[in-house]
């Protein structure tokens, strides 16, 4: 039966109070719609705040620290024996975290929209049943929650959760995920990684850095395989040398328990080989977390758990929209961000709807050196049949960088072979994460490699070393 806009308890209903969630709620409060938020998770902040981007960037940075400390010789420095004290770095990233997880919670509750502590599913297209989340609260505070909530719209911002495991010996031997590796306590000797991604990656080299034995199992043919193959070889390099035993092209086999050490089997060209450590850290991705909402009850279709949007960030049902890592394709807090606030516009505007644009694409990973691209990636690029020229140009023959004994990388252009316009940029080497925006403001502004080549760099400086590709390719294209 069809309700009238006063027959509805919200104007929107949003359900998921992360990163994704809250740029939909303050969006649609912002507007004068009347917005709630519903939240189950045991605790609020969303994955990057709480377990992902910010905890583990904090301990990756105080594993440069140590490593910087560690090679002072080169700089002709003597910092003697480098000693650390783990707890205070768990305590130090712990406190980073509950800051930002405050402040979150304080938006949440500032008033602007009522904020719901609890679980949601949906009875129907437009109703919701509250149930009792995973909370410590009161009983006080868990009765005046409502039964049911009916909203005009609704924006689905639910996030992810880490992916089972591929094999039940896994499960029988244990492991730690991503979540409980920001929160370990104590430092294992011995550390086996399975999988390449930005996550196993970014772990490897913290756990190397503070002195843990590393081996990374991946099952593709090289790791962060989303980047073209040249990321990955040059970051397979800097682990080798920082002493990270890498597989990679395997096939996990087994698991089991061998004594107090764990142990994995995998096949690698042909040969099973038997790896043993103290713990395994399982990082073979995440799904999303939509299996719990009664979808089908909403006429909402998934695939493979993800979903299904457009462009619009609109769900096979029209008045209900969904943002963030529930929904993908790409699993980014920026995106999350820019998703949740497509989604409100297109609800406020369904005349003058908003799409989301992925040509500007950033994907950045915290090792060191920092991998990043933005656009198109030449794997990309080719799968698309999209037609190119690149330039690369290596750090260790950058004058900066040089000084800097930052020699793992090098910066990467592609271009439109007739018009010289950027369409991707990569950088693997120093603070690559933040010298990638020079290409991002490019790219959003179409500037060609011409126009960048133009630009004044600072000597010397990193940035300057987007000018020797951009020169390289402005020689080869003449704009008609």
């Amino acid at each position: 039966m069809k309700r009238k806009r006063g027959q509805f308890d919200f104007d929107v209903a949003i359900i998921g109070g992360g990163s994704g969630g809250y740029a939909a709620a303050r969006t649609a409060a912002a507007a004068g719609l009347k917005t709630v938020v519903i939240e189950g998770g045991r605790e609020v902040g969303g994955l990057c705040i709480l377990r992902g981007c910010m905890p583990t960037k904090a301990l990756l940075y105080a594993a440069e620290v140590k490593h910087l400390a560690e090679h002072a010789e080169t700089w002709g420095m003597r910092a003697g024996k480098v000693s650390f004290n783990f707890a205070k770095v768990m305590a130090r990233k712990n406190l980073m975290i509950k800051d930002f997880a405050d402040f979150c919670v304080h938006q949440l509750n500032a008033g602007k929209f009522k904020f719901i502590r609890a679980n949601a599913k949906f009875l129907d297209a437009h109703t919701v049943e509250i149930g009792r989340a995973d909370l410590t609260v009161s009983q006080d505070a868990q009765q005046r929650v409502p039964t049911k909530i009916t909203a005009k719209h609704f924006v689905i911002a639910t996030g992810s959760s880490v992916a089972p495991s591929p094999m039940p010996q896994l499960d029988e031997v244990g492991f730690i995920t991503s979540d409980g590796a920001v929160a370990l306590k104590k430092l294992p000797k011995s550390l086996i990684i399975l999988g390449g991604g930005a996550i196993a990656c970014e772990f490897a080299q913290f756990f190397a850095r503070f002195g843990v034995k590393v081996t990374l199992i991946q099952r593709s043919e090289r790791i962060l395989k989303e980047f073209d193959a040249d990321t990955g070889i040059e970051i397979e390099k800097v682990f080798r040398r920082e002493g990270i035993s890498v597989f990679i092209g395997t096939k996990l086999l087994d698991a089991k328990r061998n004594g107090k050490l764990k142990t994995v089997l995998f096949e690698q060209n042909g040969k099973i080989i038997s790896v043993s450590a103290e713990e395994i850290l399982f990082a073979l991705g995440r799904i999303p977390n939509a299996a719990n909402l009664d979808l089908e009850n909403a006429g909402v279709k998934t695939e493979n758990g993800r979903i299904v949007t457009n462009d619009k960030m609109q769900t096979s049902a029209p008045h209900i929209f969904a943002a963030g890592d529930c929904t993908g394709p790409h699993e980014i807090v920026h995106i999350a961000i820019q998703q949740g606030e497509t989604a409100v516009h297109n609800i406020l505007k369904p005349q003058s709807p908003r799409k989301m644009d992925y040509r500007l694409l950033i994907s950045v990973v915290f090792t060191e050196p920092q991998v990043a691209f933005v656009g198109l990636t030449e794997k990309a690029a080719a799968a698309r049949g999209i037609k190119f020229l690149t330039a690369s140009y290596p750090f260790n023959d950058h004058g900066k960088s040089l000084i800097m004994e930052a020699k793992d990388g090098f910066v990467k252009l592609l271009a439109n072979p007739k018009t010289g316009e950027i369409l991707g940029g990569a950088c693997v080497g120093p603070s690559g994460g933040e010298l990638i925006h020079e290409i991002v403001a490019a790219m959003a502004k179409r500037m060609t490699v011409h126009e960048l080549a133009a630009t004044p760099h600072y000597h010397p400086t990193l940035a300057e070393i987007w000018t020797y590709p951009a020169e390289e390719l402005a020689e080869k294209i003449r704009p008609v």
